[in-house]
């Protein structure tokens, strides 16, 4: 069945003992099979509508905010993007597709300058 963009796992859904790992669904999932944290295996049962409170999450490497791309290692997968909410001190992998998404799997932000050089007669805005 798989995990669509906006789904919500939370590892404490089944496993309240583990390090609390939430992660959010950006874009694909069609060949979604589980994710691995605290040694438990998080699946489709494990979509939540919200995220409950945060009290007793464990974050680890991996902070709130970051992104997991299955395409920065696999271009011909189905694209699985998760973000970080929550916990994470216990995270292994992520296996979608067949493939198996580490810490490797990391997309950076990347912030852009303007695109080219000015028009003339354009100046930048501002009094600096």
């Amino acid at each position: 069945m798989g995990i669509k963009r906006g789904d919500i796992l939370d590892e404490r859904k089944r496993h309240p003992e583990g390090c609390g790992l939430v992660v959010k669904v950006m874009a694909g999932g069609e060949g979604f099979e589980k994710i691995i944290c605290c040694g438990h295996e998080l699946t489709e049962a494990d979509v939540v509508a919200e995220m409950t409170p945060a009290m007793g999450r464990k974050r680890g490497d991996l902070e709130a905010g970051t992104v997991l791309d299955e395409k920065k290692l696999h271009p011909d997968s189905c694209g699985l993007r998760v973000m970080i909410m929550d916990g994470g001190a216990g995270f292994q992998e992520i296996r979608c597709c067949g493939h198996s998404l580490t810490t490797t799997s990391v997309r950076g932000l990347q912030f852009g300058g303007m695109r080219g050089p000015l028009a003339e007669g354009f100046e930048r805005p501002g009094n600096a």
